[in-house]
């Protein structure tokens, strides 16, 4: 299903449902007696939409175990479930995924979720999303006895009804890894508060553990990239990854091709024993054949496609560091030790920067960032200058400190 598909259903079927679904549960509440001061035992969490967001969410999934010892689940669009793996906090058999390739297979998988949650018998849910109307219908609806989530309060947010047990106000100076951590600060809470949650959180509680990486596995990556490049010589050449892409969600965070050619060129000529090495998945492999045209330079290869999600870690361990757009990979990148450099614009690296070695590239423009909680992540602009006014110069002297260590 297209993004802004999705949007006008969230918005004109989901503001009258949310809506009856709050009056519904307001007249249940009249006639039930049921209470309960017990630590909840299954616990699932609902991110549905990023793939990077679920990196940003370990933290708050493991102070969750680490003090509740619960039974963590975890709720999430299909094609995104397999960020999931990557650290391994959710046990596969805890996810449930639902399908948003089209209105009725997401109607269907939604209606199989509310037996799913009863089945697993969740009697708490926390919901990450920020003001969907759809996972907080699915909170809603879904038997729990505590949920947790965002809630607007007299600050600017989307309309989503009134189904929350604890309700977290959205911090949105805050990095988005510390607000999770609110939400599972509000669920830990041994009092009521309005509104959660008033807690101090440090940075030293958004760190990510490491993956460590087999040699055989990294010996495989290399076999792969020689395939791709038949010259490559582990023992000569260092990769440069480019992740040029960026998810339909928000296809403006891109940085212009032009200046992904115009930087490719700079570094081969300038390095010669560095390879760019072009990543992405398989539908946007063509996409990025733009990109080797414009460099004309066997030393810059199109990787897209080869690789799963779950090869990404020995990617990043072989890989001198990526330069990429605002999007997924940099957040995976960040459970290794390879350094990103990440474009900002539409976004800021304040509430959205990885948790790994990185260094955000972002000019800071008057109208940046456009894109919020409040407004669904949808901006009017159709011209992304915050982007376009940094130059492939500029972009190679922030990188010019690591590539000389390659020398």
């Amino acid at each position: 299903m297209k993004v802004d598909t999705m949007r006008n259903v969230d918005y004109y079927v989901g503001v009258p449902l949310c809506f009856a679904v709050t009056i519904g549960k307001k007249l249940s509440a009249l006639f039930s007696f049921r209470k309960s001061s017990a630590k909840p035992k299954n616990i699932l969490l609902i991110e549905l939409s990023e793939m990077g967001s679920t990196i940003l969410a370990d933290p708050a999934m493991r102070k969750l175990k680490q003090r509740l010892n619960a039974n963590l689940y975890f709720a999430i669009f299909k094609k995104n479930s397999p960020s999931l793996e990557l650290l391994g906090t959710i046990p596969k058999e805890n996810i449930c995924t639902i399908d948003d390739s089209g209105f009725f297979p997401l109607a269907f998988d939604a209606l199989k979720f509310l037996f799913w949650t009863r089945k697993k018998r969740i009697d708490a849910i926390i919901d990450m999303e920020l003001f969907s109307r759809f996972s907080a219908l699915l909170t809603g609806l879904s038997g729990a006895k505590t949920t947790v989530g965002f809630y607007a309060f007299y600050n600017e947010g989307l309309y989503r009804g009134n189904m929350l047990t604890h309700k977290v106000a959205y911090n949105p100076h805050l990095h988005i890894s510390k607000n999770f951590i609110a939400l599972a600060n509000a669920l830990l809470s041994d009092k009521a508060e309005l509104p959660y949650s008033k807690t101090a959180i440090s940075d030293d509680e958004i760190t990510l553990p490491k993956i460590a990486v087999s040699e055989p596995a990294k010996e495989l990556m290399r076999r792969k990239i020689s395939e791709t490049f038949p010259a490559f010589d582990p023992g000569r050449h260092r990769i440069v990854l480019f992740n040029a892409n960026a998810s339909e969600l928000l296809p403006i965070r891109r940085w212009p091709q032009e200046k992904y050619i115009a930087l490719a060129r700079m570094i081969i000529e300038r390095y010669p024993k560095v390879v760019i090495v072009l990543t992405g998945g398989k539908s946007e492999r063509a996409g990025l054949e733009s990109i080797i045209a414009g460099v004309g330079d066997d030393r810059c290869v199109n990787f897209a496609g080869q690789t799963s999600l779950s090869d990404l870690p020995a990617l990043y361990s072989i890989s001198a560091c990526m330069l990429s757009n605002d999007s997924g990979p940099p957040h995976f990148a960040s459970v290794t030790g390879m350094p990103t450099y990440v474009f900002f614009g539409p976004e800021t690296p304040k509430l959205y920067g990885t948790l790994g070695t990185t260094t955000p590239i972002y000019a800071g423009l008057a109208c940046s960032p456009c894109v919020s909680a409040s407004n669904h992540r949808k901006t009017a602009c159709t011209d992304n200058v915050c982007l376009q006014v940094i130059t492939p110069e500029q972009v190679f002297d922030i990188l010019r400190p690591r590539l000389e260590e390659l020398k």
